[in-house]
This record gives C-alpha cells, structure tokens and sequence, in this order.
C-alpha cells in the first residue's frame, strides 16, 4: 500500500515539473516577443533597417492572420478567433505537458508563446506588428519564427517517441 501514494505523489511532482517549465518557458518567450515588437516600433519608425544576413529590419502591421488572410474582417472578429485559438492551444498544452518529451513540451510552448504574442499585440492596436523582411516572403515576426519552429520541435519529438511505441507493435503483429 506505501507504492501507491509514493506513485501517486512522484507522478503530482512530474506534472507540477513538466507544467512549471512549461509554464516558464511560455512566459519567457512571449516576454522576448514583446521586447522585440517594442524595439521594432521604436527602430524602425523612420524607414527599414539594414539587411542582416537574409533579413531586413522593416516595420509592417498585418490587420489578418498569416500572410494577411482575413484583411477585410472586422478587427474583433480576427482578435476573437485568435484569442479563442491561443485558449484551446493552452488548455491542450497544460493537458499534455506531463506526457509530452521535453523537445515536445518545448515546441509546444514556442507555438503557444508565439500565438499568445500575436494575440497581446493584435489587442492594443488591431494589428500584429511585422518586421523581419526577406523581400522574397511575406514579412513576419519572432512570435511567427516561434509558431513556425515550435511546430517543427513538436513533431520531431512526436517522431522520436514513436518508434519505441510501434516497433513493439509491429513485432507482435508479425509475430516477433
């Protein structure tokens, strides 16, 4: 009977852990996004920036989502539904975080970081501000760069907790 509140307790601890961090990191990154809209207007209100290697520094505001779909759309309804978006990524979030790999969970707060930055931007003025340009893709920000490469890191560490689960799997079924 001791194994069983000592289990109980070990798996409140991991989640608390796996939580926490994310929770950490979330706030860390939307922290960083902010700061980084913030220099952005106050940088670049005169004109662009220079190149940095295959970005430019060049200020924008994007009233739709990605790649402005939605630029017509009232601004409530466009902050409405992303905000509603960034709720149902952060409850999935908080749900899975103990179950997700580390790589996972942090792919998983980049992507929720990055929405809930386009989200707190969006709110004060109705627009996301942009402004890393490439002159060949529409011009974007940090928190997309989160969504973009949190999305690539949850996948890779779906991919990396996969092959244990089907390996076994398919041995049975072939009768290995």
């Amino acid at each position: 009977m001791t194994g069983i509140p000592a289990a109980a307790a070990q798996a409140t601890s991991v989640r608390r852990t796996a939580r926490g961090a994310l929770v950490l990191t979330t706030l860390t990154l939307t922290a960083s996004a902010a700061l980084a809209r913030v220099f952005a207007e106050r940088a670049l209100t005169d004109g662009p920036g220079p190149w940095l290697g295959p970005l430019q520094l060049q200020l924008t505001y994007n009233p739709g989502v990605a790649f402005s779909i939605g630029n017509t759309l009232p601004g409530w309804l466009i902050t409405a539904g992303t905000s509603v978006l960034t709720l149902l990524i952060g409850i999935f979030a908080w749900r899975t975080a103990q179950i997700m790999p580390a790589v996972g969970r942090l792919g998983l707060a980049a992507v929720l970081a990055g929405a809930l930055a386009n989200v707190i931007d969006r709110a004060t003025d109705g627009v996301v501000t942009d402004y890393l340009h490439t002159g060949w893709f529409p011009t974007f920000n940090l928190p997309d760069v989160f969504i973009t490469c949190g999305a690539c890191l949850m996948v890779i560490g779906t991919l990396r907790s996969r092959p244990a689960e089907t390996g076994s799997a398919g041995d049975r079924a072939v009768g290995g």
